[in-house]
């Protein structure tokens, strides 16, 4: 994936995927989630998240956020909250005709962050 010329396409599903999540009642039925979702403004989080994604897919851009586990610690996810997210990300990929090859990367980007998402407050980071 060369992320420089797919940052358009990247933001687009971004911005789709981030309206998905921050509505979704599985994800905010878990009380510190839905306040993290009130808390940050979607248009930082889909820049984050498209920027984040550019870099992980090879730049030229670089992630400047906090960490995957600074980010997500003190929202105990679970792992059923997890695979409500993943739902989220492939009715986005589905929505917009996605291919086959570059949901394959963009999804093994997602869950390389698992292990730092979805912890309990006094786990440490896996990466």
């Amino acid at each position: 994936m060369n992320a420089s010329a797919a940052v358009y396409p990247i933001a687009t599903v971004v911005d789709d995927l981030i309206d998905r999540v921050m509505v979704d009642s599985r994800l905010n039925a878990n009380p510190r989630v839905d306040e993290a979702h009130h808390r940050v403004p979607p248009a930082g989080f889909k820049y984050l998240v498209t920027e984040m994604v550019c870099w992980a897919a090879g730049g030229p851009q670089k992630y400047t956020g906090r960490s995957m586990y600074e980010s997500h610690k003190e929202m105990k996810i679970t792992a059923p909250e997890w695979e409500a997210f993943m739902d989220d990300l492939q009715q986005t990929l589905d929505k917009f005709g996605v291919p086959a090859q570059e949901q394959g990367e963009l999804k093994a980007i997602v869950e390389s962050t698992r292990a730092d998402i979805v912890v309990k407050p006094e786990s440490t980071p896996a990466s």
